[in-house]
């Protein structure tokens, strides 16, 4: 992830205008005072120049302006990276398509407000060519070169701070979403902001995926392999884009859609102080990437490959995709194989037709179906003041309508949604949207299986003696072999959640829910020998699975006031976060109102309280943010002690963190009462000591 290496920065130094203000001031001594300290560092005025091996730096150093060489390649860019953190991690360039082969590049703020860069001929490389409309100040002075430190690189005219930018590089995106920068279209101007891959590590031109907001019909995000469509997500719901891993809300980021006359385009905005952004990568999976200032890397939050998805109109009209089977087609309720024989053959391409056709005749109606994204909007219409039986109206109404539903799904649904055409692509998954299909008032009344599923249901019928005899045989292998760790547990399990009504528990997306006996067997009954620790929820034991894995599981005291509903927030939230010097959440357990959850167990290395080589030094402010959180985590009320999420966002942050007070068990003591606690080998275990 990090394209740029520390040692390709080294010759570059920050631009102070020392030499910049000398120059000038023989031309005019109006500049006289522009030479003055640091507020000019991140900017430059019309007619100066930025050459290779000098930079400008945002108000607060977070990103860097320069020329650079990615990875390997000696070819020279200009570009924009972080500096105060992840040195080297770009997160845009300007001549991506054509670089400079020596450095002898130069970057010019000219008069006519355009960014120009030439090579040592004089020859342009590239330009920003401006057409703002603008109005400019007679004072050419006045036309700056600026950057933020939202990492935005913006021509503007200092005398009319009000209006908008002449130019911006946010309009202009790569392979990087940053915080602020809107992935959309401009329906004024046309501009549209999409986000293109790298080629390789060693190489910023645009690779061969591209990733855009289509605005025809109802908006949504289009992967093209050049004009080829390759996947897509379903149209905005009013939390998220279908099918993108997106969660809305969360304690990272808050999002933002904003649909009018004007533009269309989707946004996120930081929450806390993590550093985030999304990238692109080469091989077409997308990245939402958080920095932690402790782990001094970059943490996977989220991300979406095409091994998840199917391709698009992979099972062509009314059919429905689904990864996970085999074969992955499957015709929608009322309706049948286009081609039969080529289903037969697992391929379903040329897609469905209806069983029984469907018209404005009286008692035709609509089959609600759910668990899917929404077929392609390209060619439907939408109106988000409607209601749900509005739109069913019009859709019924209407001879070519052939679904509908509601286009937001917040506050108890909203808008509608119809469609006008063939329903394609359409993929199974775990959607909470109802979808309503047109079909004849026959295929209502009938409650048979569709035609493809009657084809299944009498090939198996032909083979059920051989298949009884194979169950039989594999039910007695079945009897004889150790599970996975990370294999479903079959049967049935319920929670209770604060009001005391049982709760089935399923599995959250790949982090499954185990049996609350084989927790009991790992950890020997949570036997006092297991035990490693205690937390202000409950205490942590070590176990051993059947295959000899060690575990760490932490079991939630009855008496905790941490209910079901936080237990599954907390859980989501950790699953989530990915990196080597993490511990991995394995899974987790709910029987009544016991709550448990366990992660894999590092001997020496994710467990440690403390190594004795990191006591030689220490940065005093981390260590009393990190006992100040200490002390939130031991205070005599539950209410008054953080949750796990909320101890992991104060570690990862540097926000105000509010007064402890008295903790539990608090007393004066001796200090020679703690003289036997010192030892390196007693100190790796959390001991019971009432102060």
């Amino acid at each position: 992830m990090i394209y740029l290496p520390s040692s390709s920065l080294s010759s570059s130094k920050p631009l102070t205008f020392m030499r910049s203000h000398k120059r000038i001031m023989l031309a005019s001594c109006v500049l006289f005072f522009l030479g003055s300290t640091s507020a000019t560092l991140d900017t430059i005025y019309a007619n100066q120049t930025i050459k290779d091996g000098e930079t400008i730096v945002s108000n607060e150093e977070m990103y860097e302006l320069g020329f650079f060489s990615p990875g390997s390649s000696k070819n020279r860019y200009l570009g924009i990276w972080y500096k105060k953190i992840s040195l080297g991690t770009v997160v845009w360039v300007a001549n991506r398509e054509i670089p400079i082969t020596d450095k002898s590049g130069v970057l010019k703020l000219s008069k006519d407000r355009n960014l120009i860069i030439q090579n040592g001929n004089g020859t342009m490389i590239w330009s920003s060519k401006s057409n703002s409309t603008v109005s400019m100040s007679d004072n050419p002075v006045t036309v700056v070169l600026q950057l933020l430190d939202t990492g935005n690189l913006v021509v503007w005219d200092k005398n009319n701070t009000k209006q908008s930018a002449i130019w911006q590089s946010f309009d202009h995106p790569g392979d990087t979403l940053l915080p602020g920068m809107k992935f959309g279209k401009n329906l004024v101007t046309g501009r549209e902001t999409a986000l293109t891959s790298w080629k390789s590590p060693d190489d910023p031109s645009s690779g061969l995926y591209l990733h855009t907001v289509n605005v025809n019909g109802y908006p949504q995000i289009f992967e093209k392999q050049g004009s080829l469509l390759l996947w897509r997500f379903g149209p905005w719901n009013g939390l998220s884009f279908q099918g993108l891993p997106l969660e809305n809300p969360n304690p990272y980021y808050s999002v933002h859609y904003v649909s009018n006359e004007e533009e269309i385009y989707f946004k996120y905005e930081p929450k806390t102080s993590v550093v985030q952004r999304i990238l692109v990568m080469p091989d077409y999976s997308t990245m939402h990437l958080l920095w932690f200032d402790q782990l001094k890397d970059w943490v996977v939050y989220s991300t979406a490959t095409s091994k998840d998805r199917c391709r698009y109109g992979l099972c062509g009209p009314y059919g429905s995709c689904n990864i996970n089977r085999y074969p992955p087609c499957k015709c929608l309720v009322g309706f049948k194989p286009q081609v039969a024989d080529e289903w037969d053959r697992a391929n379903g391409s040329s897609g469905c037709e209806r069983t029984q056709a469907v018209g404005c005749r009286n008692g035709d109606g609509f089959k609600k179906i759910s668990g899917v994204i929404f077929p392609d909007t390209q060619r439907s219409w939408y109106n988000q003041s409607m209601s749900l039986e509005e739109c069913e109206r019009v859709c019924r109404r209407n001879c070519n309508c052939t679904a509908y539903a509601n286009s937001n799904i917040t506050n108890g649904g909203s808008g509608c949604l119809l469609w006008f055409d063939e329903l394609i692509d359409i993929t199974e998954y775990d959607e909470k949207q109802d979808l309503y299909i047109k079909l004849a008032a026959s295929e209502l009344l009938d409650s048979q299986p569709s035609f493809y599923e009657k084809r299944v249901f009498t090939v198996a019928l032909s083979t059920t003696s051989a298949v009884l005899l194979l169950f039989a045989v594999a039910h007695a292998c079945i009897k004889k072999k150790k599970k996975r760790p990370h294999m479903k547990e079959t049967g049935s399990w319920y929670g209770l959640n604060k009001k005391g009504n049982s709760v089935k528990m399923e599995d959250l997306d790949e982090l499954p829910f185990f049996d609350p006996r084989r927790i009991a067997k790992a950890t020997d009954n949570f036997s006092i020998n297991n035990k490693i620790g205690e937390g202000g929820f409950g205490p942590v034991y070590k176990g051993v699975l059947e295959d000899g894995q060690e575990v760490a599981v932490k079991r939630l005291s009855e008496t905790s006031k941490q209910g079901l509903d936080e237990f599954m927030n907390e859980i989501r939230t950790i699953a989530k976060l990915q990196h080597r010097n993490l511990v991995k959440l394995l899974g987790y357990c709910i029987h009544g109102n016991e709550l448990i959850a366990w992660r894999l167990y590092k001997q020496g290395r994710s467990m440690e309280l403390m190594s004795a080589s990191l006591r030689g030094s220490c940065n005093v402010t981390e260590v009393v943010r990190a006992i100040q959180i200490a002390l939130l985590c031991v205070q005599l009320h539950a209410e008054d002690r953080p949750t796990m999420l909320s101890v992991v966002l104060m570690l990862v942050s540097e926000g105000v963190l509010p007064q402890p007070k008295h903790p539990a068990f608090y007393s004066e003591e001796n200090p020679t009462e703690l003289e036997s606690f010192s030892s390196v080998d007693e100190s790796m275990i959390t001991l019971l000591y009432a102060r």
